[in-house]
């Protein structure tokens, strides 16, 4: 990786995201917009970027939310990289990226004005704003990449699998480089009532929005929505190390499996398989494996499911790997979420540290594994990191990236 881009409820720079994390900072606060009083559940964690400012006005009114989010990703990864391709370079070039629902707050906006407001027509770019392939369409456009260019939708590991993916097609020889990652915005009213009516959204603590996330806790009452979008630039080592490019760290493994077992329930199997299959890939042996970032959503059966599963793996290792649950802090980021944790597990190889899983204070027995609670851990040896990745529909997706 030569270039990391993020826009969080953490922060909207690698480093301020980092700082965050590790100082256990929570993203999440109530929800304010229109018809949010009507909703049991009233708390998400949401970006605060100036979008606006940052796009020319006529650009700005053909993105929706997750296109604006991954474009000002995409720039900071891409100027990091410090990339400055010529034309033919550019055709060996791509865009991968995850979305689990695309331009949701475009359809909920367009919904609104059509059955609720009886409007007669809505935007002529509105169905250009709803395309799940815009966000990946405009980063091509904007660089100028005529490479593959595709976008990957396996609900909440989507951007876990593009960035899997981009890597196999660079190990094959498809590319050179590919900017990969993935951007969701769906804190909407139809989105909450539809992940109300599933009974998984946690409610707000009576300490306030920041301490209502607590995975792998006993009192866990459920995930928190949160939105972003993050983008890596994927590259080449030898041609990364020719231009002298700064190097964050080697991607080094990806397994994707189905559970084949239930749209929503997880498979321990799945996902242990999907583990062992990124270790073989990274000739990594686990206990090589300095911290593991959990998918870890405070859902009651999940947390349970993926701490067999890391223990199935990972055998007498299991109890001396630290495991995080970043969630705790920045929401659970639907189709991003694979991106964002995976930008944390190579900032944790980066700052050689370890970060917490906020609101952890009574663990539960069931969930026995080091995961962290409330404090991060500075000067730790990380020199290769895991991100799970696992989603409704049973698409499971890990990466381990190791020092480079």
């Amino acid at each position: 990786m030569t270039g990391i881009g993020i826009v969080s409820p953490l922060g909207n720079r690698a480093d301020d995201f980092h700082r965050n994390l590790m100082a256990g900072v929570s993203g999440v606060g109530r929800v304010s917009f229109e018809g949010a009083d009507r909703l049991s559940v009233r708390i998400a964690a949401e970006t605060t970027f100036d979008f606006e400012s940052f796009f020319p006005k006529k650009q700005f009114g053909i993105l929706d939310r997750t296109g604006q989010m991954a474009l000002v990703s995409a720039a900071q990864a891409w100027d990091e990289s410090g990339l400055a391709p010529d034309d033919s370079e550019k055709s060996r070039a791509g865009v991968y990226l995850g979305t689990g629902m695309g331009g949701a707050r475009t359809v909920d906006s367009v919904s609104s004005q059509l059955y609720g407001q009886g409007a007669a027509r809505v935007s002529p770019v509105s169905i250009i704003k709803v395309m799940a392939n815009a966000p990946a369409s405009h980063i091509s456009i904007r660089y100028g990449l005529s490479g593959p260019c595709l976008t990957f939708s396996t609900a909440c590991s989507s951007s876990a699998v593009a960035i899997g993916e981009a890597f196999r097609l660079i190990r094959s020889g498809g590319a050179d480089f590919v900017l990969a990652g993935g951007t969701e915005s769906m804190i909407t009213y139809s989105s909450f009532k539809c992940w109300e009516s599933l009974g998984v959204l946690a409610p707000e603590d009576p300490e306030g929005p920041g301490a209502s996330c607590k995975p792998f806790a006993k009192d866990r009452m459920g995930l928190v929505i949160g939105e972003g979008a993050a983008v890596v630039v994927l590259e080449d080592m030898e041609r990364a190390r020719r231009r002298g490019a700064p190097i964050h760290a080697e991607l080094a493994g990806y397994g994707v499996t189905s559970d084949a077992h239930h749209i929503t329930g997880p498979s321990m199997e799945g996902q242990a398989r999907a583990m062992r299959l990124a270790l073989e890939d990274a000739a990594c042996p686990p206990d090589a494996i300095g911290c593991i970032n959990a998918h870890g959503t405070a859902t009651e059966l999940n947390d349970v499911i993926e701490t067999r599963a890391i223990r199935q793996v990972f055998g007498a290792s299991a109890a001396r790997i630290p495991v995080s649950s970043t969630k705790s802090m920045h929401g659970h980021l639907m189709g991003a979420g694979g991106a964002v944790e995976f930008v944390a597990a190579l900032l944790a190889i980066k700052h050689q540290s370890v970060h917490p899983t906020a609101n952890l204070r009574i663990p539960d027995p069931e969930c026995d594994l080091d995961y962290v609670p409330l404090v991060g851990r500075e000067r730790q040896k990380v020199s290769a990191a895991m991100s799970n990745s696992f989603a409704f529909g049973g698409t499971n997706a890990v990466l381990v990236a190791k020092s480079a």
